[in-house]
């Protein structure tokens, strides 16, 4: 399915982006596997986990490179361009998985802990895509996975700077689909749910029937499960898709609504406040969204 192209996968040394790598590579990709090496909170450095799935590729037949930048860092990004380019011989796809977590209730989150979490999402994001979109633009081809979360999309407790980050990308993606459709650019999202380093960082239930379903939830949610998506997005068939958001878990594959209007109301020669109170919220307010556990949008287990 990916034959000829070359893909760009930041955060690849583990996790869903050492599966997707691995994936888009067994599909005919070359691939710049990018990871740093860092903690899951984004310290430290470690040239193993890139260049252990570009091992694992290579043992399976296919071709890679390692790269041991920081999506953070926008010189960084022009450098996987610039090395996919001279090394693979271009650059077509970008996947960006690359993050970390620094969970903290938002009445005892750092400002260090904030902008931690936006460097590495939503900073990384504007990075990878920048320093690779004029030359998708010029080759009038490209296809840009990104990565959001439903901590974005439907809130997380704890989680205040990873969901802002998260629902951000969503905006960017957007934005990037309008703007380069017409260049047979697609730029299109996935909120991964998976068993990753990352997820099992989040602390779990005290409750042990909770935990135990958490645990389960987990054990069925398989990192490869989402490769097969991104590598679809990934390729030439998926042109007619764009601007889009998926969510998956295990062999659930979902697609999510972007912001509408639900509701409206009118007032001729406008409102006071006494009406705001009297008269619209009040009727505004059957269409109000649950502020509540993602797990009422995602009840039950994941499909095996």
């Amino acid at each position: 399915m990916l034959d000829g192209r070359v893909a760009i996968c930041t955060g690849a040394g583990r996790g869903v982006g050492a599966e997707v790598a691995k994936m888009m590579a067994a599909n005919g990709a070359k691939v710049l596997v990018n990871d740093p090496g860092v903690s899951g909170e984004g310290e430290g450095a470690d040239n193993t986990p890139a260049q252990q799935i570009v091992d694992q590729i290579k043992a399976a037949g296919g071709e890679a490179v390692a790269n041991f930048g920081s999506v953070t860092s926008y010189e960084d990004c022009l450098g996987m361009v610039e090395q996919a380019r001279d090394e693979l011989g271009g650059a077509h796809i970008l996947f960006n998985p690359a993050g970390i977590l620094r969970d903290r209730m938002f009445h005892k989150m750092s400002p260090d802990d904030w902008q931690a979490v936006i460097d590495v999402h939503l900073t990384g994001h504007f990075n990878v895509c920048r320093a690779a979109i004029n030359l998708f633009r010029d080759q009038e081809y490209g296809r840009i996975v990104m990565v959001s979360s439903t901590s974005g999309l439907l809130g997380n407790i704890g989680q205040a700077n990873y969901g802002a980050a998260k629902m951000g990308i969503v905006a960017l993606a957007r934005i990037l689909a309008m703007e380069n459709g017409s260049k047979n650019i697609t730029a299109n999202v996935i909120a991964p749910s998976a068993d990753t380093r990352m997820t099992r960082s989040v602390p779990t239930p005290k409750d042990p029937q909770a935990a135990a379903i958490r645990e389960e939830r987990l054990r069925r949610s398989r990192a490869d499960a989402i490769a097969p998506l991104c590598t679809f997005l990934a390729s030439e068939q998926a042109g007619y898709v764009n601007g889009q958001v998926f969510h998956q878990r295990a062999a659930e594959l979902s697609l999510y609504s972007l912001p509408r209007p639900i509701r409206m109301v009118h007032h001729n020669g406008g409102w006071t406040p006494e009406l705001i109170a009297e008269v619209a919220m009040p009727s505004l307010s059957t269409s109000f969204m649950d502020v509540g556990d993602s797990r009422k949008m995602h009840p039950g287990m994941p499909m095996d």
